[in-house]
């Protein structure tokens, strides 16, 4: 009788471990879609903080300056005192040079904009104008 105790208390049977690894398989394919689908809106909720905190700091920079900085100086001009209306220049407007979008691309600044005084926006995980879902255009 003892040794039947010993057997049975080897492991798990090769039947016990294919159900076990069907079931991790079928959770895993509920639940990765819904993981990935929320890495995608976690990027533009942190491409449009971004945003925010730039167009914070631009506004800052109209204060000073009275302008904001041209298509040529671009966003460089919020931590870079810039040629022209530098006397004052009250800046760095930003504590860390500009940062890229949540893909790793440049953020697109264009003073005057086509319907503000100036436009500010990713283009998104595919980096062009346009798109839709992860790849459309966030802010304007």
């Amino acid at each position: 009788m003892v040794i039947r105790k010993a057997r049975r208390a080897r492991g798990f049977t090769l039947l016990e471990l294919l159900v076990v690894i069907v079931i991790i398989g079928l959770l895993a394919s509920y639940v990765g879609p819904r993981y990935f689908a929320q890495l995608g809106k976690s990027e533009t909720a942190t491409a449009r903080a971004q945003l925010d905190g730039l167009r914070k700091a631009l506004d800052t920079y109209r204060l000073d300056v009275g302008r904001y900085p041209s298509t040529e100086e671009g966003l460089v001009a919020l931590s870079v005192r810039p040629a022209e209306g530098s006397d004052r220049w009250a800046g760095p407007y930003l504590s860390k040079p500009v940062p890229a979008d949540p893909w790793g691309h440049p953020y697109q600044y264009r003073s005057p904009g086509a319907s503000d005084d100036y436009e500010l926006l990713s283009f998104g995980k595919d980096g062009k104008a346009g798109g839709s879902g992860d790849n459309a255009d966030i802010g304007g």
